[in-house]
């Protein structure tokens, strides 16, 4: 069996849930409605063996994701929105002609097309742009989306699949290097691909577990979750795990621990392969879709940092919660020392020496003698003028 990674990091003391305020989604012609009933078709994360590939969307979200508020990013945008930055996305492929991401998303070999959506939805988190200044926006809408195969067309993947997607990325120059697949086998393969990646300083961000378990054939029951999931698992890595919008995890969702950070992934929208239309989804994966796009940010601000800097920036400077929670402004602005300060000691006390009893034993001879003398001064001046008044004769005389 595998042995998992063990994340070092310090777990904070239990904190309520976030208060997180949901901004409505408005799906065009109706009312608004919460993130979750809006009618938005769901992002799959595979299609079946016969499933036709997805079909565009006939609805759009116009007003902003609850994510933007949750993180801040109209703040962070202000200091950073990725230009420059490139983030692969080693996944279904990504529609090179998706909603908001038209004119930078560069394929490598097929991953130009997207039969299953799920590249293209996390591509779009990552950094797509709102078209005539309205709808949605990616966490980094000026960065540069590479497109890089990870799984068949039908969205089922393999560890070697991932690690060739992984070392593709790699070699092509992308900085931060988004998974969108967790998956159970391939410690070493993938172990091997990141330690890749990290030689050339990209920083790999995947989902800590799947974003749903498949069910029990015999009983129909949901599969219980692994301990551990690659390439999350591996060294180097910045493992997410997601919540939703009210601060919480569906009932249903895998629960793995050791998540690096945790950021918004259910209830989420973005767009799709074709058309301008919107589908909504929950899962870790889409959390670490998000935390892929602000890792551009920090990458494009501080573009002298390494990958492990920028990982370290994103999960020290994160709201203190277990485990952390994104925060980009946060990462955008903190100035991290090299190492921790040291923790501030009192002064020693200072302990007078032991008490010596040679003065005490001094000061009392001196009051006995005194003491003695006193008393003898005292008896003469009561005896000699008496015998001075007897003439010095005994008594009785």
């Amino acid at each position: 069996m595998d042995c998992a990674r063990i994340h070092r990091r310090p777990v904070a003391s239990a904190v309520a849930a976030a208060l997180l305020v949901a901004v409505p989604l408005t799906v065009a012609g109706a009312a608004p409605a919460a993130a979750e009933s809006v009618g938005l078709p769901v992002v799959r994360s595979a299609l079946g063996p016969d499933e036709p590939c997805v079909e565009a969307s006939a609805k759009k979200a116009e007003a902003e994701s609850w994510t933007s508020g949750a993180l801040g990013l109209e703040r962070a945008r202000t200091l950073s929105r990725g230009a420059g930055t490139t983030v692969a996305v080693v996944d279904t492929g990504v529609g090179q002609d998706a909603a908001g991401l038209s004119g930078r998303v560069t394929a490598l070999g097929g991953a130009g097309q997207d039969c299953v959506g799920h590249g293209t939805f996390a591509a779009g988190l990552i950094a797509a742009t709102r078209t005539g200044g309205k709808g949605l926006a990616g966490v980094a809408p000026q960065a540069r989306i590479l497109a890089v195969q990870g799984t068949d067309q039908r969205g089922q993947a393999t560890a070697d699949q991932l690690a060739g997607g992984i070392r593709e990325a790699a070699d092509a120059g992308a900085s931060v290097i988004y998974v969108g697949q967790a998956l159970a086998t391939g410690k070493s393969v993938l172990t091997a691909a990141v330690e890749y990646a990290s030689e050339k300083d990209a920083l790999v961000v995947a989902p800590l577990a799947p974003d749903a378990l498949p069910k029990d054939r015999a009983t129909g029951d949901t599969e219980k979750p692994e301990p551990w999931y690659w390439p999350a698992a591996a060294p180097g890595v910045l493992a997410v795990t997601d919540y939703g919008p009210d601060g919480g995890r569906p009932d249903n969702a895998p629960v793995v621990p050791g998540a690096d950070l945790a950021a918004p992934g259910d209830a989420v929208v973005s767009v799709g392969p074709e058309g301008s239309g919107h589908f909504i989804g929950s899962g870790a994966s889409l959390a670490a879709a998000n935390v892929a796009g602000a890792a551009a940010l920090v990458r494009t601000r501080h573009p002298d940092m390494s990958a492990a800097e920028v990982s370290r920036q994103l999960t020290v400077a994160a709201y203190p919660a277990a485990p952390p929670r994104l925060d980009p402004y946060a990462a955008l602005t903190a100035v991290l020392t090299e190492r921790q300060g040291d923790r501030p000691r009192p002064a020693a006390a200072v302990v007078p020496p032991a008490f010596s009893a040679v003065p005490r034993e001094r000061a009392l001879v001196i009051a006995g003698v005194g003491g003695g003398i006193v008393l003898l001064v005292a008896a003469a001046a009561v005896v000699i003028p008496r015998g001075r008044a007897r003439g010095w004769r005994p008594a009785g005389r």
